[in-house]
């Protein structure tokens, strides 16, 4: 990571420094992630299962959330077979949006890639239209870095 490197991507580093459990570095990221963000309603995992070739939910923040989603379905799915970080504005206009809370309008999904693959995505959602901006994906994508090395 470069000196400028985000505060929450330091705090995310020496919090997972010299740990190696998969399911605790994931809760506490989405933690993490879900007190340093504001107007968020949701923040957390989906991994990808590659004997059943979808996407499972992970650790989050936030309330119940789809268990599982198809590669290429809604922002996540999208996000995850185009390999690509999204930002979507107003998730309503999104093709294919899969509504697991009706109070998310905005959203944010950004691959983790582990050994040259996408492992799965951190999923953001918040409340307010447009709420995500360049800043928030640079930051986030940064996290997704960070968490590659602790997965």
């Amino acid at each position: 990571m470069s000196d400028m490197q985000s505060l929450v991507s330091q705090q995310l580093e020496a919090l997972l420094e010299n740990e190696n459990n998969t399911v605790s570095n994931l809760s506490n990221a989405a933690a993490l992630i879900f007190q340093n963000y504001e107007n968020i309603n949701w923040a957390g995992f989906y991994i990808y299962n590659t004997e059943t070739q979808v996407l499972d939910l992970g650790p989050f923040q936030g309330k119940v959330a789809c268990m599982h989603i198809q590669p290429g379905t809604g922002v996540v799915g999208a996000a995850f077979a185009h390999k690509k970080s999204m930002m979507v504005a107003n998730v309503h206009e999104f093709t294919g949006h899969i509504a697991c809370d009706a109070e998310s309008n905005a959203e944010l999904v950004i691959p983790i890639y582990k050994n040259e693959r996408v492992y799965g995505v951190i999923d953001i959602d918040s409340p307010e239209l447009d709420r995500f901006t360049e800043i928030d994906k640079n930051e986030v994508e940064e996290l997704a870095q960070v968490l590659a090395q602790h997965i």
